[in-house]
């Protein structure tokens, strides 16, 4: 099919932002300090994207160089299967990944979502200036860029984009602008000044395996992550797979099975990395929990001290009056001292309605207090929404914080939960975790395609998987209910693919009385479109 006849082709990603977490670099701090004194700030770049489903077929797609690199350059063939793309990329002009530091040992492509999800398609073979690379995805819609790594295995890309995809005048006349964001790891987290890296590539050891200096290059980037901290039992595993690797090399063995053991380590590393972050995560919200129950602890100790004074307050104010009425009545008995009697009841009342007033203020405080408390409560809710949104799509309503889990999460027709998934559920449930008292109600839903019994089903059993995993993930299970409502319950127009894509969901719905909210209900049903 010429190119002049895509006219399927409806999406790009156009001048998207690159949120970028670029650490400085820290000449002689230990691993911990150097990330804990990371600077941040936003890189902007700009790039486009096919919808490959709606394309059909078989689509070419070329890449150009960035400002790192502007004498690469490449050329990809993207063909639309059943329920994936495959991608077969070529590229020219590739100079020597180290270029950027020692750190960096490799290339790998990337397809970048709309949402801004990324997905490591494959390492690019460099020989002699010219790569290729053959990998498979389940997006539909994404744009390409090529990144400098320092190993195969990394799951976010760097900040080291050497490649982008362009699109000829003639695709560009059928696609949409559309604005996207995603996050890149900054050098800091790979770069050498944080720990020398043992065996330099050039000057040492030139004969060894590139696999091998990529396996050294993880299990040092999994260091500094503090993965020895956080996920001792990986680390530990990868460090033995690294010596056995080495063990290899030194013994001369056999080429493929050092290559294969060399990966085997920095996809441990890798893995240990990952858990690393994920707990530190957890380690740095439950601190500040535990700090904001230290303070709201304090507060309430505070406001019954205030109470107790009060008490005393009005306790002598009775004892004022009971002495102005003995005053009085002393004044009666004895005449002769009855004018300095009245003046001294005079001054016991005037005390009396001094001391009133004062507790009357100190009344006004305790209501400005209950006051705070309640904004205090906003305020979290509103913490939490912010934390859960950063994750997942997240709103606010009247039923509660409710989290939105796309169709795209879970493999086609299954209630299987993918890796980024379960990622994004680990982050979940160290919110929640972080909060006692929270509740969640799982609610699974599907768009009308197909049998009721079939949807109810699935939206159960997607339901009850995300239920299970949060539980693993240490969350009480009293504090989780799931049910499925299967097409019951559509947002969107189930006739079109979008309003289908959106009513195939799961909702989170988070509730508790330290965010403001009861025990969710079941989901009201929205109009029919």
């Amino acid at each position: 099919m010429r190119i002049t006849k895509l006219s399927l082709v409806v999406c790009a990603v156009v001048a998207f932002g690159v949120s970028a977490l670029v650490y400085g670099r820290a000449l002689t701090a230990s691993p911990a300090a150097t990330e804990d004194s990371a600077v941040r700030s936003t890189v902007s770049r700009t790039t486009k994207a096919v919808n490959y489903r709606q394309a059909g077929g078989s689509t070419k797609i070329s890449f150009q160089g960035t400002d790192l690199m502007p004498g690469a350059s490449g050329e990809a063939k993207v063909e639309y299967k059943a329920n994936h793309v495959q991608i077969d990329a070529q590229f020219d002009g590739l100079q020597d990944s180290t270029k950027f530091g020692l750190e960096y040992l490799t290339y790998v492509l990337w397809a970048i979502s709309p949402q801004g999800r990324a997905v490591n398609v494959g390492e690019v073979a460099v020989k002699k200036g010219v790569g290729a690379v053959k990998g498979v995805t389940d997006l539909q819609t994404f744009g390409m860029i090529v990144t400098a790594e320092p190993y195969y295995a990394v799951t976010q890309p760097g900040d080291e984009v050497v490649l982008e995809n362009v699109l000829t005048k003639a695709l560009e006349s059928h696609v949409e602008d559309i604005s996207a964001k995603y996050e890149l790891l900054g050098r800091g987290s790979y770069a050498s000044a944080n720990t020398k890296i043992e065996d330099a590539v050039f000057g040492v050891d030139r004969s060894a395996p590139l696999e091998l200096f990529q396996a050294r290059n993880a299990v040092r980037i999994a260091r500094n992550a503090q993965a020895d901290k956080y996920a001792g039992s990986s680390m530990s595993k990868a460090d033995s797979q690294l010596k056995t690797a080495e063990e290899m090399y030194r013994d001369k063995k056999d080429k493929k099975r050092l290559i294969a053991a060399a990966r085997n380590v920095v996809q441990t590393a890798e893995e240990a990395r990952v858990i690393a972050v994920q707990k530190k995560s957890e380690e740095e919200a439950q601190l500040a929990a535990d700090a904001e129950r230290k303070a709201a602890a304090e507060r309430e100790a505070k406001a019954r001290a205030d109470a107790a004074a009060e008490t005393l307050r009005r306790q002598q104010a009775d004892q004022a009056r009971a002495q102005a009425e003995t005053a009085q009545a002393e004044a009666e008995r004895m005449r002769q001292q009855a004018e300095k009697a009245k003046q001294e009841a005079d001054a016991a009342r005037a005390a009396a309605l001094a001391q009133q007033q004062a507790a009357e203020a100190e009344a006004e405080k305790a209501r400005q207090a209950a006051a705070q408390a309640e904004k205090e409560k906003t305020n979290l809710r509103a913490q939490l929404l912010q934390q859960l949104n950063s994750i997942l799509q997240t709103e606010d309503t009247a039923r509660g914080l409710i989290v939105n889990m796309s169709d795209v999460l879970f493999d086609t027709g299954s209630a299987t939960l993918k890796t980024p998934t379960r990622e994004k559920l680990a982050k979940i449930s160290g919110i929640l975790l972080a909060h006692p008292g929270l509740t969640l109600q799982v609610e699974g839903h599907t768009d009308s395609v197909g049998g009721d019994e079939f949807n109810q089903q699935l939206s159960e059993r997607r339901a009850d998987s995300v239920r299970d995993f949060l539980i693993q993930q240490g969350v009480s299970g009293s504090a989780i209910s799931a049910k499925g409502f299967g097409k019951t319950k559509p947002i969107a127009s189930n006739d079109t693919p979008e309003g289908r894509q959106k009513n195939r969901r799961v909702e989170l719905v988070v509730n508790g009385e330290s965010i403001g909210t009861g025990t969710p209900t079941a989901a009201a049903t929205p109009p029919q479109h």
